[in-house]
């Protein structure tokens, strides 16, 4: 089974090149202002314009306003919405855009509703619950709480270099999600912990 992999809270050309080189799938930029990863949209445009073909860019909003979501899909053209705070199913889809819903996993979250309000979710990524915050924590959870998901899902949540092989092996996603991970650090990204990260993917993708 190939997994796939995305390299979130990307925020300079350089490491944009860095990722898709090194075989990324998607590259993630953030449109939250509390995050130490968010990017300005006209320097968003800037980098998604320079992205190549069949690499997917994604941005990340967290409860935004509708209208700045509509800015952000006519400014930079990304391919899909990664929704990252309490919207609804009817709050995602009424962009009438691909998008992926961010669960913030417990011991609380109920998988065959979360299925049922994003039906139409392309992807469903699973990430650590933390108390305030909507992500990016750099925080694993306890896999194991995984219930049974028929649609494909993201592994996310305190992955590395160091534990994403075994991740992998220990749940099986169909792609999974860095950020923190990769850096140096807060929001900024470490060049050799990209290659290293997409090379243990590749390397568990190749195996299997």
């Amino acid at each position: 089974m190939m997994i796939r992999s995305k390299i979130c809270g990307l925020q300079n050309p350089e490491d944009i090149q860095i990722a898709v080189n090194a075989g990324a799938d998607a590259l993630g930029f953030v449109f939250y202002a509390k995050s130490p990863r968010n990017v300005e949209m006209n320097v968003a445009k800037s980098l998604i314009r320079n992205v190549p073909g069949f690499v997917s860019t994604v941005a990340l909003v967290v409860n935004e306003q509708t209208s700045v979501i509509d800015q952000i899909l006519k400014q930079t053209q990304v391919n899909y919405l990664q929704f990252h705070g309490d919207e609804s199913g009817e709050a995602c889809r009424q962009f009438g855009v691909n998008y992926i819903k961010a669960i913030r996993v417990n011991d609380q979250t109920n998988f065959a509703a979360i299925q049922e309000e994003f039906y139409d979710a392309k992807l469903l990524l699973l990430d650590a619950y933390v108390p305030g915050i909507p992500g990016g924590t750099g925080q694993t959870f306890d896999w194991s709480l995984i219930g049974n998901l028929e649609k494909p899902w993201a592994l996310a949540g305190g992955l590395t270099p160091e534990n994403v092989k075994y991740a992998i092996d220990q749940v099986h996603p169909f792609a999974v999600d860095v950020s923190g991970g990769v850096e140096k650090s807060k929001g900024v990204k470490d060049p050799l912990k990209i290659k290293q990260f997409l090379q243990q993917v590749k390397a568990v993708s190749n195996y299997e």
